[in-house]
């Protein structure tokens, strides 16, 4: 399986559209080679180089297993199912961090043995309901720094 996020190329800088110095508003995602017997998806993006540890950006779940595109502004619009941030709101909240370092943001998108999942709480709501139906993952990652 694998993902691409079509605003910015693996490693690279996201940009600042996608961030909270921008529009805020979540970039397109393309999804390719899912699994065959994969009845669902879900995805987290979130940033392990956040102070206070991992910090969760953005939960989707139930997503059609062949959705091919997650369109741009679908984590802003509802018209996925989402979970809540670690903002503490449903949705897509961009890259933010302190000012200094560049932090990693990943997208990871799992491929599940479910048609779906109650996972509308946080992080720890979806970690517990991925374990054990999670078929394969892929990861993209892109970077963001604000100015110091």
């Amino acid at each position: 399986m694998r993902i691409t996020v079509k605003a910015f190329g693996h490693g690279s800088t996201i940009p600042r559209r996608h961030t909270c110095d921008g529009e805020d508003v979540s970039p397109e995602i393309v999804i390719d080679d899912v699994p065959s017997g994969a009845k669902s998806l879900a995805l987290i993006m979130d940033d392990p180089d956040a102070p206070m540890g991992l910090f969760t950006h953005w939960i989707a779940f139930n997503i059609p297993a062949n959705s091919k595109v997650i369109q741009e502004g679908a984590g802003n619009d509802g018209s996925l199912e989402q979970g809540v941030n670690d903002f503490g709101r449903s949705g897509y909240g961009g890259p933010c961090p302190p000012r200094g370092k560049p932090h990693r943001y990943y997208f990871t998108l799992y491929a599940l043995s479910v048609d779906s999942i109650d996972a509308s709480g946080g992080r720890a709501v979806i970690d517990r309901a991925l374990k054990g139906i999670t078929m394969e993952k892929a990861s993209y990652m892109g970077t963001y720094s604000r100015a110091r």
